[in-house]
């Protein structure tokens, strides 16, 4: 199904080319009356050919019409970027004018690429009736953080005066999101809660005998202080230090286009708190919340760094809000590692998970089990 679902996303190019070259098509509610229509065919579309053998999981039909999407997505972006070209002309003009920012430009190869490849594994193993709650919620927080910094970014940055009506099509985009978080958060888990053995010993551990852990806790630290020190800029705090980051390191925070500011507020007011958690996660043993948690951050950070590390480099963002050359290696660095830390966190948790689990000895038992072989009451699905 997988592979069907590929293949009939690459439609879209002829709707596409169609819309270009018919004028009538052209009008701002025209654009959003044929965006309705044509994602209500392609759901139609895919609950029809399913009935046969629907699937269990509705989030399937969620990922198959965003995998259209992702393709539109990604010719935008290869046409902004002038790569391609006879495919969106109309749109840069009476649809979604700031979709031509460096920002947009970089989201939009995110969701055509990495989306899109979330997308066709996540359809294949709910067509194998297979779970998928790593990759859905790891895809769950990079759109959920996509869609609200794009949105909020629209409405405050230069181009609040230039909302068209295809703008209101990206609410369905943060909504299914959060659907599909909160699905995914709620169903039961594919891994065990509860250890005996193994978990015992790891919790046992003072962290100063946990290197692994004890790097990870000096880069959250780093991330909580490089979280404040951009959210204050965003916030125009008058501290001496904020002006020389911002002249000095990234000016790209203060492009009008508004994405970056917003982008820093969102981290500073949403991210901040969980990396808090995260520190206290791998401080106080038996934290079970760190598996989902951690994979829900780190898909919203690595989509956020990388629309904001491709957007303050690209030639389409003002020469003044460009990275300083002096400093370039420095901000790039800085920003990597940031976007590295949450990720480095879930690969730990989710590798080694025996330090996150509740201990509990086996039914009937008086101790705990003093076997490495029985160490957990429910077994990997």
């Amino acid at each position: 199904m997988e592979t069907f679902v590929f293949l009939f996303s690459f439609t879209a190019l002829g709707v596409l080319y169609a819309m270009n070259v018919t004028p009538e098509f052209q009008e701002p509610y025209v654009i959003l009356e044929i965006g309705v229509a044509v994602l209500v065919v392609v759901f139609l579309f895919y609950f029809l050919i399913t009935r046969g053998n629907p699937p269990k999981d509705l989030l399937f039909f969620v990922f198959a019409e965003f995998c259209f999407t992702c393709v539109i997505d990604l010719v935008s972006a290869l046409e902004y970027d002038g790569i391609i070209s006879g495919f969106m002309e109309f749109y840069q003009k009476t649809g979604e004018p700031y979709l031509g920012t460096s920002y947009a430009i970089m989201m939009c190869y995110w969701d055509g690429i990495a989306h899109f490849i979330m997308y066709l594994m996540m359809i294949s193993r709910i067509t194998d009736r297979k779970a998928y709650r790593t990759v859905g919620l790891f895809w769950a927080g990079s759109l959920c953080a996509n869609m609200s910094v794009f949105i909020s970014g629209i409405v405050s940055g230069k181009y609040g005066t230039e909302i068209r009506p295809a703008f209101w099509l990206n609410f369905l985009f943060l909504l299914m999101p959060i659907w599909g978080a909160v699905s995914l958060f709620t169903r039961p888990l594919d891994r065990p809660l509860i250890g005996g053995y193994n978990a015992q010993q790891a919790q046992s551990m003072k962290l100063i005998w946990r290197p692994q852990d004890l790097l990870l806790v000096v880069l959250l630290l780093a991330a909580i202080a490089f979280t404040i020190l951009r959210g204050l800029v965003a916030l125009d705090a008058p501290l001496e230090f904020c002006s020389i980051y911002l002249r000095q390191y990234e000016p790209y925070l203060k492009d009008p286009v508004g994405f970056p500011r917003v982008m820093m507020l969102h981290q500073f007011f949403y991210g901040l708190p969980l990396l808090g958690a995260f520190l206290y996660g791998l401080l106080k043993p038996g934290c079970t919340w760190m598996s989902d948690w951690t994979l829900f951050f780190a898909g919203a950070m690595i989509q956020c760094q990388w629309a904001h590390i491709g957007g303050s480099l690209h030639p389409r963002t003002s020469a003044p809000f460009r990275i300083p050359s002096d400093a370039l290696c420095l901000v790039l660095t800085a920003n990597v590692l940031y976007a590295l830390t949450p990720i480095l966190v879930a690969l730990r948790v989710r590798s080694n998970p025996y330090f996150f689990l509740k201990i509990a000895p086996f039914p009937g038992q008086s101790g705990l089990p003093n076997s490495e072989e029985k160490d957990t009451k429910y077994k990997e699905k």
